[in-house]
C-alpha cells in the first residue's frame, strides 16, 4: 500500500490509519495521518505531495 500524502510504502500493519468513506487508509506516520485528515480529497485527487511539513 502507498501512503496517500508521502508516496511512502506502507502495509497493514501500521498503527497509523483512518477510515474515509467506507475505505481504510495506512500512513507511515501520525503526521501525514493528520495532514491527510485535514483534506482527504487534495490527496485522493492530487495524489502523494511528499512529506509533510512538521
Amino acid at each position: 500500500m502507498i501512503d496517500p500524502v508521502c508516496g511512502m510504502e506502507v502495509d497493514e500493519t501500521s498503527k497509523y490509519k483512518t477510515m474515509y468513506k467506507g475505505k481504510i487508509y495506512y500512513f507511515c506516520s501520525n503526521g501525514c495521518k493528520k495532514e491527510f485528515e485535514k483534506d482527504p480529497e487534495k490527496y485522493l485527487k492530487e495524489g502523494p505531495k511528499g512529506m509533510p511539513e512538521m
